[in-house]
């Protein structure tokens, strides 16, 4: 079955991964099995939800305002202080 709606995470790129691990409450790992699921069939390429969460956060923190203006403000501070 195919659908015509894209999702907000994008086809993947192909890039170097360092591995990290972390717990979430089981509901979590379903719902990102279920995009997961979602992703392969809109984008036609088998995809798992561990390849998944590193472009999530990614995409989470390119758009959080709060950590840009904070990261913004500590490299211009640290910049005046030397």
């Amino acid at each position: 079955m195919s659908t015509t709606h894209k999702l907000r995470l994008g086809p993947l790129p192909r890039i170097e991964n360092i591995k990290l691990t972390f717990a979430c409450p089981a509901s979590l790992k379903t719902d990102l099995d279920r995009y997961a699921a979602l992703h392969t069939q809109t984008y036609g390429e088998a995809v798992d939800a561990a390849a998944l969460i590193p472009h999530m956060l990614e995409a989470f923190m390119a758009r959080d305002r709060g950590f840009h203006r904070k990261g913004r403000t500590a490299t211009t501070a640290t910049k005046a202080s030397n």
